[in-house]
């Protein structure tokens, strides 16, 4: 996380028409605005100032909120926006998290947001999809027309999977999940790092989540203070003990 102290002000930088990535400090939020309401996945750290003041200088349309997962730096500004959509399996690390970040969030609320669902914001819409791994409740959001996939924290040059609720196992599972539906994205929207990502990188963080349960990757320094070793392979690594 970077230092409060030295946060520097919310950038947005336009992806297509209709389709933003607000970048915060190292995370990004993204904005897609359809013909009857704007979809915001995450809102950041939450000291940067504010998302929303950020969001209606972009369009003035109704904001459906949803919660990829519930680190901390993913929901800092959630109370600007009232209501997060999240899947129920991500609550639990949802209201946990919630207390311990500087923005308490109050009045924040939650709503159920399932697999399968689908979120129609007018001329756009996106299909929600369940990827357990990073967190219990992750989830990735695929835009079958414009042909790409939104997926937080779960695709990324190097996942986060240590620490409480990261599962390699169930990352695995994901992975295949995803792979098996490669041929409806062409691009990756991740939350961290470079942006976008090719649609190979499913394949790569998967062979890559296989070979460091198999015990085959070599753990390496990590290029920040965490307790936690960097397991690369082929461009696709993880954070992990």
């Amino acid at each position: 996380m970077p230092d409060m102290n030295e946060m520097l002000p919310l950038e947005v930088i336009k992806i297509a028409d209709g389709a933003y990535r607000i970048e915060d400090n190292g995370v990004r939020c993204l904005l897609f605005v359809g013909s009857t309401h704007a979809l915001l996945v995450d809102t950041g750290f939450g000291q940067a100032g504010s998302l929303k003041a950020v969001v209606e200088s972009i369009t003035d349309k109704p904001v459906i909120l949803v919660t990829s997962h519930a680190d901390g730096d993913h929901i800092g500004n959630n109370a600007e926006f009232g209501l997060a959509h999240m899947h129920p399996a991500e609550m639990a690390h949802y209201c946990r998290t919630m207390p311990h970040i500087q923005n308490t969030n109050a009045g924040a609320q939650i709503a159920p947001l399932w697999e399968g669902s689908v979120i129609d914001i007018g001329g756009r819409a996106l299909e929600v999809i369940l990827i357990p791994g990073h967190t219990p409740g992750s989830i990735a959001l695929l835009d079958r027309k414009n042909r790409f996939i939104v997926t937080g924290d779960s695709i990324a040059s190097a996942v986060f999977m240590f620490g409480d609720f990261r599962d390699f196992h169930s990352y695995v599972f994901s992975m295949e999940k995803l792979a098996a539906m490669k041929d409806a994205f062409d691009e990756i929207y991740p939350a961290h790092g470079p942006f976008p990502l090719p649609a190979d990188m499913v394949d790569k963080a998967l062979i890559a989540a296989k070979k460091y349960l198999t015990g085959e990757l070599t753990p390496m320094d990590p290029p920040m203070e965490i307790p936690a070793k960097l397991y690369e392979y082929d461009g696709a690594g993880f954070f992990a003990v």
